[in-house]
């Protein structure tokens, strides 16, 4: 693999690379979230279509050639270049944080173009900006090309999209009106950058759904550092394959029904939960090693929300890392046309189980709470019935396994 410097390009045919690549970005800091993002250019350098700003609030353009799969402090753009317009020309990768952080507090990342380059950053790289122009795809006398910027800039996501060209929202978005039946580009849609992240234990947010409408499909995405262990050298190298081992995080749940009736939804015991039925939410495979980007995911049908009283989203380490920590686990609760909710699991202990988040019906209204409140079981109850009991859930436990 090419090492590239801050400056230096390269057309992606020589460099071994398709129309079909994908982008890898890491990007971490001790204390703060970083915001990774894609912005689709003219020829003008402007972001002239908003549809192809690719980020937390928008995960693809308009066809798919540009899509984002996030997890902590990383992200993987994946490209299908053939599938762009014409009218894009420059695909641009940026980072951004809020707070009190800069862009010197970052831990060493980089940003790899396939197995084919990569471009090492460092905190030392950067003074006291809010964000930073990573690198870019361009289009240069029919060909494309990849280049290593590493440009700070001041001010954060707010500042970028301004420096582009695009139009922020100045509110949440509201629901989007119907897609017309002739094949008409739709007219450019401001972008939302809204994102709620519940900071501290106990902190809330409550989400109304439109008149007349459901809140569609809810998703609550588990997401987590895949491999925060180090390999191993030396002794222990011989007894472990000197490989670090990946995390088996599993993201589960408990529900009340408006009828009182308890319930869970898990990969333990084959709890799949149903998304078209009773209980309404459904549990979309398990990654049990951490090796899918996307993490896990469990789905709420929020047009049957009325029927939920409340569900406690939490999560196990089933096998690896001993501690929260070390995951830099991230919870992310999406309700359609609303600014997604982020819990992160900080605070981490050796506990094995994480109450993470309580979804609730208030009168109507969604409503989000931040818990992250870790336990463990002991001699006489298993961690998932010291939960239950805690948290009021009326269940009966047995031992059970992934099959």
């Amino acid at each position: 693999m090419t090492t590239f410097g801050r400056g230096q390009k390269g057309k992606l045919d020589e460099l071994g690379c398709g129309s079909n690549v994908d982008v890898h970005v890491a990007l971490q800091l001790p204390a703060a979230a970083v915001d990774l993002s894609c912005f689709g250019l003219d020829a003008a350098g402007k972001l002239s279509d908003d549809r192809y700003m690719v980020f937390y609030n928008q995960l693809a353009s308009p066809e798919g050639a540009v899509r984002v799969t996030l997890s902590p402090g990383a992200a993987v753009f994946h490209l299908n270049l053939s599938a762009l317009p014409s009218s894009i020309e420059r695909l641009v990768f940026t980072g951004a944080i809020d707070g009190a952080s800069t862009m010197r507090n970052i831990s060493p990342g980089s940003v790899r173009l396939g197995n084919a380059v990569t471009f090492p950053l460092a905190g030392s790289d950067f003074a006291d900006e809010k964000a930073v122009i990573l690198a870019e795809v361009y289009r240069r006398d029919g060909s494309w090309r990849f280049g290593a910027v590493g440009q700070g800039f001041n001010g954060g996501m707010s500042a970028l999209l301004q420096h582009f060209g695009g139009t922020e929202s100045a509110a949440a978005s509201a629901p989007a009106p119907a897609a017309p039946a002739a094949p008409v580009a739709p007219a450019a849609k401001k972008i939302s950058l809204s994102k709620i992240t519940l900071e501290k234990r106990g902190d809330k947010v409550s989400l109304e759904k439109a008149q007349g409408q459901g809140f569609g499909r809810i998703r609550v995405n588990l997401n987590w550092n895949q491999r925060p262990q180090e390999a191993k050298t030396g002794f222990l190298a011989k007894l472990t394959g000197g490989q670090p081992k990946g995390i088996d995080l599993d993201l589960a749940c408990f529900f009340e029904l408006r009828d009182g009736r308890p319930g869970g939804v898990q990969a333990l015991g084959n709890s799949w939960g149903n998304y078209d039925q009773l209980p309404y939410i459904h549990l979309a495979g398990d990654d049990r090693s951490g090796a899918v980007s996307d993490g896990e995911n469990l789905y709420i049908n929020g047009d049957r929300f009325d029927e939920i009283a409340r569900v406690l989203v939490f999560a196990f380490i089933y096998d690896g890392v001993p501690n929260w920590a070390a995951t830099d686990g991230v919870v992310t609760v999406t309700v359609p046309n609303q600014p997604p909710v982020e819990v992160r699991l900080d605070h981490g202990g050796a506990q094995p189980m994480c109450a993470i988040a309580m979804i609730e019906n208030q009168g109507g209204k969604l409503q989000v709470t931040k818990l992250v409140d870790y336990v463990s079981g002991d001699s006489k109850a298993s961690g998932h019935e010291v939960l239950s009991t805690k948290y009021g859930f009326k269940l009966n436990f047995r031992a059970g396994s992934k099959g």
